[in-house]
């Protein structure tokens, strides 16, 4: 059964925020909100929970993950930004954006795209996902919360736990955080191409 985390939006609960970060030490796999929409997210280095968010989701053994960064410096670590591509990239962050660019040694092979060695990344504003990764201290490989068949992101942290409560460690709830997900922009070729319209104003990178 997955634990229940009740977390304040904007100012969340030091402890709670440590008993899930010890979780995810621990290869958990949680269920935690941003800043559009839910989330299913583990460490980078738990194998196994990667291959659980594909079977929840159905996922291809292709799918591109998302790196989800606390700021621009740990970003740095984990993909190559040319300079054309750094200061819009810069300038978004943090926010309802995914960037796809090309992936460093730092980045496990399973993770990256088998053949163009890309991967997503983005730098969220919610409090409680900037708390996660601060004490986590590296990123949380996540994935939307949008299951097989659903046209919507799922929403309520209480039907999270209801429905996937045998497939998940913890449930995170901070309340509403919306049902579009991010604006996924392209850069691996060094132009910005737009993959994906989502929560976040795709004009500034057309």
């Amino acid at each position: 059964m997955a634990r229940y985390f009740d977390v304040h939006p904007e100012n969340p609960q030091p402890r709670a925020i440590s008993q899930i970060v010890e979780m995810l030490r621990n290869d958990a796999v949680i269920a935690y909100p941003t800043d559009s929409c839910y989330a299913l997210g583990a460490r980078m280095d738990n194998h196994s929970g990667t291959d659980r968010i594909r079977e929840i989701r159905h996922l291809r053994s292709d799918h591109h993950f998302t790196l989800v960064c606390a700021d621009f410096a740990q970003l740095g670590h984990f993909v190559h930004v040319t300079n054309s591509a750094f200061r819009a990239v810069k300038a978004a962050t943090p926010g309802q954006y995914t960037f796809i660019l090309p992936a460093t040694k730092e980045v496990p092979r399973r993770l990256a795209h088998a053949k163009k060695k890309t991967v997503g990344v983005r730098i969220p504003s919610h409090p409680v996902v900037r708390a996660l990764l601060q004490e986590l201290g590296e990123p949380i490989l996540s994935s939307t919360l949008l299951l097989p068949g659903a046209e919507e992101p799922m929403t309520d942290g209480w039907q999270i736990k209801e429905e996937l409560d045998h497939q998940l460690d913890a449930v995170i709830d901070s309340g509403d955080c919306g049902t579009e997900p991010t604006t996924v922009v392209d850069y691996s070729s060094g132009a910005p191409e737009i993959v994906r319209v989502g929560a976040g104003d795709p004009s500034r990178f057309e």
